[in-house]
């Protein structure tokens, strides 16, 4: 989906400060929200890491540019409550309110209306150890030229908003992994093909960019639905 959370290729953000050597929890809430994050899973809020990515996403764009990391988790989890129906958007503000908080502060959760979610069948849980599947023969291989979407979708995706309607080429096959699209809407894993694919800087940002200039090359792993063919520069 696009949104505040997709940040890549923007400008005006300034520099990724990486905090090199930085405590897991800067304070003490961030580690209690890590707590409600992985206790509202157990209470199946959320089924897998793609869907609470996607909750994640749809926070209050002001709150996800202003709460921090664990703050948007916690907007996350909000939602993620309220759209599974084990609690009331209500029962949430009253408590705020109990504990201090004003009912003018800005709330990140935007939970959807009952019926509104794009998919309200309830995930599968899969006890496999990591997201790698087996699936059929890729349509790609390592050196051909593909073109990247241009569609914009409503719910989840690993495909940026910057690298859309791009050319790249195919540096690594990857085989198949779990598809975050599908299985963030509670349509089940639907595995496909995944691949490293490289970009020139310039075809991201264009010829006059200083990344273009220092031949910077970008690579994102990106799955098969997101690809075409690119004939023009195979040929």
């Amino acid at each position: 989906m696009d949104g505040i959370h997709d940040l890549g290729g923007k400008h005006g953000y300034g520099k990724v400060d990486r905090q090199a050597g930085a405590p897991t929890f800067a304070a003490i809430w961030e580690a209690k929200v890590f707590a409600i994050m992985m206790a509202t899973g157990a209470a199946g809020a959320w089924k897998n890491s793609d869907q609470f990515r996607h909750f994640v996403e749809k926070i209050e764009p002001a709150a996800y540019l202003s709460h921090g990391y664990y703050g948007r988790w916690l907007g996350g989890a909000e939602t993620a409550l309220v759209e599974a129906g084990l609690i009331e958007s209500e029962q949430l503000s009253a408590r705020v309110e109990q504990l201090g908080g004003s009912g003018g502060d800005l709330i990140a959760a935007r939970p959807q209306l009952r019926g509104q979610s794009i998919n309200r069948e309830t995930p599968s849980v899969s006890r496999a150890r990591t997201a790698q599947r087996d699936v059929d023969a890729g349509l790609f291989s390592v050196g051909d030229a593909v073109l990247t979407s241009s569609e914009v979708k409503p719910g989840h995706t690993r495909l940026p908003a910057y690298a859309r309607n791009k050319v790249g080429e195919i540096v690594t096959i990857h085989g198949g992994w779990v598809y975050p699209d599908s299985n963030a809407h509670g349509l089940g894993e639907q595995p496909k093909q995944l691949y490293t694919v490289k970009f020139a800087s310039s075809e991201l940002w264009g010829e006059t960019s200083q990344y273009a200039e220092a031949n910077v090359s970008v690579y994102l792993d990106l799955f098969e639905p997101y690809l075409q063919s690119d004939s023009v520069n195979e040929c």
